[in-house]
């Protein structure tokens, strides 16, 4: 299992052998008489079945935002998302492969082949829903703030301040549109929008509510700082999946259902947000409930 097998040797290219020109134009009309619609790139995908010819699941996961995605002290991925993703792979019967990721870079990393899979704190939108397909939600949320103690009491106070996101998630989108008038700073990471915040280059911080309690933990001067008392938004994490590769949406979905019915869910979530976790929090979402 713990043996790397380099992207190159493990066969994930396409090769569609050409056939002659009658031959071809018999199949074409044979599928669109049975009602099919014969898209390029898209019938002839299984995803699914190359992870399993490969022997190996590809994963796109965070390195620098726990408790989801970050390196442990012997530089080894770690965290909520990397949990999930080492169940799916071994319900599948692969080894697992990571690649780093950062918000702006999941859906590039989906649409350039380079991961089979993306487990990274990823919010299920419709305009994602576009160009990516998704799994059943995994996690819940909400849009909350790190900001100097007192200073933030109600959302009507972020109007005009200089806010803080992680480039490329919900929570810039979601900030532009409902503060027209705040200064919003996208930064490449939580880590540089964090050392912005202690800087005063920002005055709030914003991500996941349950991103954020990790975050302060570690946070130097950290007894400066507070969590929003509100929240702005109700979110839902799913892993993200290139488009149209629906049978390995179902056996993803089918294996989070899975781990929620045998209780595996309910102790990842309890190794990073139960009584002892660095930041503790009650569950509120189950794997397959109805979505508020």
């Amino acid at each position: 299992m713990s043996t790397r097998t380099p992207f190159a040797a493990l066969g994930f290219s396409r090769v569609t052998p050409r056939l002659p020109r009658r031959l071809a134009v018999f199949s074409a009309l044979a599928a669109l008489a049975a009602g099919t619609a014969l898209v390029p790139g898209q019938a002839l995908a299984d995803r699914l079945d190359d992870i399993r010819k490969a022997g190996v699941l590809r994963v796109g996961v965070f390195d620098a935002n726990p408790p989801f995605g970050f390196v442990d002290a012997k530089a080894a991925p770690v965290g909520l998302d990397v949990d999930y993703a080492e169940e799916i792979a071994r319900r599948l019967g692969v080894k697992i492969e990571y690649r780093a990721t950062n918000p702006a870079n999941r859906l590039p990393l989906l649409a350039s082949h380079k991961v089979d899979i993306v487990a990274a704190n990823f919010t299920i939108t419709d305009e994602r829903r576009q160009q990516i397909d998704f799994s059943t939600p995994y996690f819940a949320s909400g849009l909350q703030f790190i900001a100097r103690k007192g200073t933030l009491k109600q959302p009507d106070d972020l109007k005009s301040w200089r806010l803080g996101v992680d480039k490329g998630t919900t929570q810039e989108t979601t900030l532009r549109q409902r503060y027209p008038d705040a200064r919003v700073i996208a930064y490449d990471d939580s880590p540089l929008a964090l050392a912005a915040l202690r800087s005063g280059a920002i005055q709030a911080f914003a991500q996941d509510g349950a991103k954020l309690g990790a975050l302060l933990a570690t946070l130097p001067g950290k007894e400066q700082f507070e969590i929003s008392p509100f929240t702005l938004t109700r979110e839902y994490m799913g892993v993200g999946i290139p488009k149209g590769e629906t049978r390995l949406v179902a056996a993803i979905d089918g294996i989070l259902l899975d781990l929620e019915k045998n209780g595996t869910a309910a102790r990842i979530y309890d190794k990073w947000f139960g009584p002892k976790s660095a930041a503790p929090l009650p569950r509120d979402f189950t794997i397959g409930s109805a979505l508020k």
